[in-house]
């Protein structure tokens, strides 16, 4: 399988620092942002396999990124993340936004990464 390309959206830095850390050493290539529009700005530059998404971001929902990110990648595939709830109360909502998972963080990255692998494969 080829080497997957990652942009990792959250607004806490030492969050998306440290994920895309661990995901490049585990042989993913990860970029991050901290904002919608520095996200938007990378995608106009790069190509990206997965976007994995918080869904509370300054300015703009991560659910209206995921729609204009599509726009510019319709292949690309997402992940959102929240801090709030549990996992069921997304459900719906995810499925509404049309994203392949809905994670609660903290996440653990294997559990990430095997979900990750899996929407790659679809």
């Amino acid at each position: 399988m080829k080497k997957l390309n990652v942009l990792l959206v959250d607004d806490e830095e030492e969050l998306v620092v440290t994920m895309a850390e661990r995901l490049n050493l585990r042989g993913f290539r990860t970029d991050w942002a901290t904002s919608a529009e520095q996200a938007l700005k990378m995608l106009d530059i790069n190509q990206y396999d997965i976007a994995l998404l918080d869904v509370k971001i300054p300015k703009m929902s991560g659910i209206r990124l995921k729609k204009l990110m599509e726009e510019k990648n319709q292949n690309m595939k997402f992940i959102f993340l929240t801090g709030h709830g549990s996992e069921a109360d997304f459900k719906a909502g995810s499925i509404e936004a049309g994203a392949d998972y809905y994670l609660v963080k903290p996440v653990e990255i294997e559990y990430l990464i095997k979900k990750m692998l899996e929407i790659a494969c679809k």
